[in-house]
């Protein structure tokens, strides 16, 4: 196994989910939360700050300008008068291409099919569902949401900020099938059917690439 598998979803799709899933049967690491922690790490900015960053540009400057006062750890001139949000994206970023070079992972969001652009050993995939899937997958899982009105809101404001996070920091289209290799609506065939899809799609990749 050497292929490194980038997950992009929306909200309430079980992107998430299938990629621990997939994950698990390849016997390799499983990577979502976890790069805030460890770009926090690597950059030297707190983790809160990266976490309040995730997945969602600003275009507040005073916000940039106040945030600025606290970040440190790059230091060239450029960085420094880079806006936060900037400066966050660029950390997750170098986290992601560490992270590949150690060796084959599933990575979920924050434009990782973007950092691994030129990367021979990647497949970048889609998920997404239909609003009553993503409706009842939320509800289920979140037990803060008593609503299917509360659930759609959710959802439709999680997936504007990843999709004004990837359209801003990519060259690509959140979503659109031609940015990914495979786009898979997990309604129809459920989260185990879906995960079987990719699993099989995976070891097909695999052996093409090492004939």
């Amino acid at each position: 196994m050497n292929t490194i598998i980038t997950i992009g979803r929306q909200f309430g799709s079980a992107g998430h989910e299938i990629g621990q899933k997939v994950a698990e049967h390849f016997g390799i690491k499983f990577v979502d939360k976890e790069l805030l922690t460890r770009a926090a790490k690597e950059s030297g900015f707190c983790e809160e700050m990266i976490q309040n960053h995730d997945e969602r540009p600003t275009n507040s400057f005073l916000y940039n300008l106040v945030m600025d006062t606290y970040s440190f750890g790059y230091n060239s001139s450029s960085f420094v008068d880079m806006p936060i949000s900037h400066k966050v994206f660029l950390a997750q970023f170098d986290a992601i291409k560490k992270l590949a070079d150690e060796g084959p992972c599933v990575i979920v969001g924050r434009c990782s099919d973007y950092a691994l652009a030129e990367y021979k050993n990647v497949i970048n995939l889609f998920i997404y569902a239909d609003d009553a899937f993503k409706v009842d997958y939320i509800m289920k899982n979140d037990e803060s949401i008593k609503s299917e009105a509360k659930a759609r809101e959710l959802y439709q404001k999680k997936d504007k900020q990843r999709q004004s996070y990837y359209n801003y920091y990519s060259s690509k289209k959140w979503g659109r099938a031609d940015t990914y290799d495979l786009c898979i609506n997990s309604s129809i065939l459920g989260i185990d059917g879906t995960v079987d899809l990719i699993i099989q799609y995976v070891e097909d990749f695999e052996k093409k690439n090492n004939k």
